[in-house]
């Protein structure tokens, strides 16, 4: 079932939405100037894509697993539901944010050597992790962008105050789509270009 439900989400919702996204993105690399529809339309088309793509490939990877008897972990957790880049990173590519945090997190110091260390180890951790996906510095910028985000989410929770759910999801969503344009984009430039 994980195998066909993955294969399904790759051929028919993930592949289509690149026809969505390409066409904008390419015009921003070849310096075009494109409407503001074609900039929403590439990046939501780019969101959706990418959700797709990677979900399905994992489910797919779960589902050829089991099949050998081989129980793979979770990786995604319905990501864009998140109220928080907290929450986005605890549900989307959950084995790699595993792995960033110990391995990374953890090992510079985490949340047990003050503040200022934990948003250094915040910071560093997804500029790393940015660089992980990527040479390009467009894929630093997105991990930086992460960083700071989160950094920015440890500080808000300090002060204990809450934000309504609904206005949550939304910063959250509208962040992880702004972000991705850099991420999909191959220069700052074309970046600029859809923003």
């Amino acid at each position: 079932m994980l195998l066909t439900v993955g294969l399904a989400k790759k051929v028919f919702l993930g592949d289509p939405l690149s026809e969505y996204a390409n066409p904008g993105f390419a015009a921003a690399a070849a310096g075009k100037a494109i409407t503001t529809l074609e900039a929403w339309q590439g990046t939501l088309a780019f969101t959706f894509q990418i959700y797709f793509d990677f979900s399905g490939y994992t489910d797919m990877a779960l589902g050829l697993a089991l099949l050998f008897g081989i129980v793979l972990p979770q990786n995604f957790d319905v990501p864009y539901r998140a109220i928080s880049l907290q929450d986005f990173w605890r549900r989307w590519h959950m084995t790699l944010s595993r792995f960033l945090r110990d391995y990374l997190y953890i090992q510079m110091g985490g949340n047990r050597r003050g503040l200022a260390m934990q948003l250094f180890a915040l910071f560093a951790t997804m500029a790393l992790g940015g660089l992980w996906h990527g040479a390009g510095l467009t894929f630093v910028a997105w991990g930086v962008a992460h960083g700071l985000g989160l950094c920015a989410g440890v500080l808000w929770r300090r002060t204990g105050r809450t934000i309504p759910i609904v206005i949550g999801w939304a910063a959250t969503f509208l962040f992880v789509v702004f972000t991705w344009v850099l991420f999909r984009a191959q220069t700052f430039e074309a970046a600029l270009r859809i923003y």
